[in-house]
């Protein structure tokens, strides 16, 4: 499926109108994890909790430049469309910072809390999300 095309009267020359990954840089290696072990491997790694969100994170020592993140929410943060909006906020921010922020070669998890990370403004979860990972790069 392709994402639509800006409207005009040129549409078939078009480029999309929207992006699959904005603020990524191309450059960047950043994927997410899909592995239940994976997440159970970066939940016995180190930790940093802040108002909206705690971060996991660890170093896979495998070589691999790439960072990897995974996010989750628990049935405490609420129904189906809670969580989901909240893990969308957790994307958008890790989209937004990951790259230039995290260490390279890490695992980082995200995990949502009740009440806080879908009603906190974006700016204050790009500050707690930046606090997490310097607190973490300091562990490591």
């Amino acid at each position: 499926m392709t994402p639509p095309e800006a409207p005009r009267s040129d549409a078939g020359r078009m480029p999309p109108a929207v992006s699959s990954c904005p603020g990524v840089k191309a450059s960047s290696k950043m994927s997410v994890l899909r592995k239940r072990s994976d997440f159970l491997a970066a939940a016995r790694a180190q930790r940093q909790g802040t108002g909206s969100m705690m971060v996991q994170g660890r170093d896979r020592r495998d070589g691999d430049g790439a960072i990897r993140v995974g996010f989750t929410c628990s049935k405490k943060v609420g129904n189906a469309v809670a969580r989901n909006r909240a893990k969308r906020r957790l994307r958008a921010v890790a989209r937004e910072l990951l790259a230039a922020e995290g260490k390279s070669g890490w695992d980082y998890v995200l995990i949502g809390r009740a009440d806080e990370t879908a009603a906190r403004p974006f700016e204050a979860l790009k500050r707690d999300l930046c606090y997490a990972l310097r607190k973490l790069a300091g562990q490591g």
